[in-house]
């Protein structure tokens, strides 16, 4: 047994599980713009980028409840976990640089675990989530994406001795590079990428498991060219794939909507089902 940075008890698999509650048709675009593909977690050009409000606009409050998931300790990290244990397909959502306490990040993974799956959300980031006093150019020092990866890798490994025989990702704004890399070694089975940060075509080249990616239309990070650019690399290598770009909305939007914006409302649905549908297109 742990406890969290919140005091909460949680439990390591193979111990009882104890239960803590928490608190117009969107079509796709053309492309016809230009964008260079070298944006990686280092490019200082990157972080400039990241840093705006675009990134960072709109950041979560603390999850205070309303979710149906449990807090468990799996592969030494505390996480947000739902669905039904008894699953042999799981997910694992890798959140933005806001964490894994995040209520909408959270209702999301209720969502996809409706759907069968056993959903994981990991804190890899230790406690430590980007907030409003820390500069982003400092945090991403000590939270690379690439050390993320072998955080994960204990989890993975964590599910399938469980019994778990097919494992997917998802990952959101910095989380899609944790998973870039964990579809490009082969730990996981499929992947999603939502609004991803740092990812370079290169790294699309290197994937070997049926991807989607799920854009905004208004992304400095991965304006829609390059998210067309992955579409083609991955089509290229002959990789399963969907890739869709949402009009009207911003980088972060399928976890950071406005609830009191309709229309961002019904772009930040229509995504969560078509991420849904994906994963059931790749079992």
């Amino acid at each position: 047994m742990g406890i969290n940075m919140k005091g909460l008890k949680t439990h390591v698999y193979g111990l009882n599980h104890t239960k803590i509650p928490r608190v117009p048709k969107c079509n796709q675009l053309t492309f016809n713009r230009s964008f260079p593909n070298n944006i990686c977690w280092v490019n200082p050009e990157a972080v400039r980028i990241m840093s705006g409000p675009e990134c960072c606009q709109n950041p979560p409050a603390i999850s205070s409840g309303g979710e149906s998931g449990e807090l468990l300790q799996i592969g030494s990290l505390n996480s947000y976990v739902s669905g039904n244990p008894d699953s042999k397909v799981a997910v694992l959502l890798v959140s933005d640089v806001f964490g894994y306490e995040a209520p909408k990040l959270r209702q999301l993974a209720d969502k996809v675990a409706a759907a069968g799956y056993y959903v994981v959300v990991p804190d890899f980031f230790h406690g430590d989530p980007l907030t409003s006093i820390t500069k982003i150019g400092d945090w991403l020092k000590n939270h690379a994406p690439e050390q993320a990866v072998e955080f994960a890798k204990p989890v993975i490994q964590t599910l399938k001795e469980k019994g778990i025989t097919k494992i997917g990702a998802a990952g959101f704004c910095w989380g899609a590079k944790v998973v870039v890399e964990l579809a490009k070694d082969g730990e996981i089975q499929f992947a999603a990428l939502l609004h991803p940060s740092f990812v370079t075509v290169d790294d699309i080249k290197g994937v070997k498991v049926p991807t989607g990616i799920l854009g905004a239309e208004i992304d400095k990070m991965s304006p829609p060219e390059l998210v067309k650019e992955f579409e083609a690399a991955l089509v290229a290598n002959e990789v399963n794939n969907f890739a869709k770009i949402y009009p009207g909305v911003s980088h972060g939007w399928t976890i950071r909507y406005k609830d009191e914006d309709a229309a961002e409302v019904k772009c930040a649905e229509e995504a969560h089902q078509d991420l849904v549908e994906w994963f059931g297109k790749c079992l």
